[in-house]
């Protein structure tokens, strides 16, 4: 089964789905951007299970994803995954951003949820290259079969990476 793909402009953390997938860092503890917004929004709750999470594994490898509850946001789960830094090598990069994704959805499929929202991962203080990035996350929810998830939701916090998206959404239908 093939999801819904729908685009919003607006705030991962007043977006109603059953997961909201948080661009973390390796440390789950929080951070600035969508971390720190989805961990503000969340509560405390969530970073007590990401502290948890962290005593029994460690940290959160790069294209690795793991799952909390969602403490006060409007969704049941929230997926921490930990997207790759830019440093100019396109292939590891690109591997590894595609990893965020299909684990997330992987995950995702696993909790038998509906729909899912994703933020613009790694192109914020990560620096991934803005359309690269979109591409990327376009062709992973465009290739993932599955047979529980309905409707997955694209949050574009800013009219660059929503303009991005949106032309790719058109082409692609």
């Amino acid at each position: 089964m093939q999801a819904i793909i729908e685009l919003v402009k607006g705030d991962i953390t007043k977006i109603h789905a059953d997961v909201i997938v948080n661009a973390a860092n390796s440390s789950l503890l929080g951070g600035g951007g969508v971390d720190g917004a989805i961990h503000r929004a969340g509560g405390k709750q969530i970073l007590d299970e990401c502290i948890e999470i962290r005593n029994r594994q460690g940290k959160c490898n790069t294209g690795e994803a793991v799952v909390t509850s969602a403490g006060n946001l409007d969704a049941t789960y929230v997926i921490h995954t930990v997207g790759p830094v830019w440093n100019n090598d396109e292939e590891k990069g690109s591997r590894l951003l595609a990893s965020c994704y299909r684990n997330s959805l992987k995950l995702a499929e696993n909790l038998g949820v509906k729909s899912i929202a994703f933020p613009n991962i790694s192109t914020g203080i990560y620096h991934f290259p803005k359309e690269l990035a979109a591409k990327i996350a376009v062709q992973e929810v465009q290739n993932f079969q599955t047979q529980n998830i309905e409707k997955i939701i694209f949050v574009c916090f800013d009219e660059e990476n929503e303009a991005i998206y949106r032309t790719l959404l058109n082409e692609k239908q």
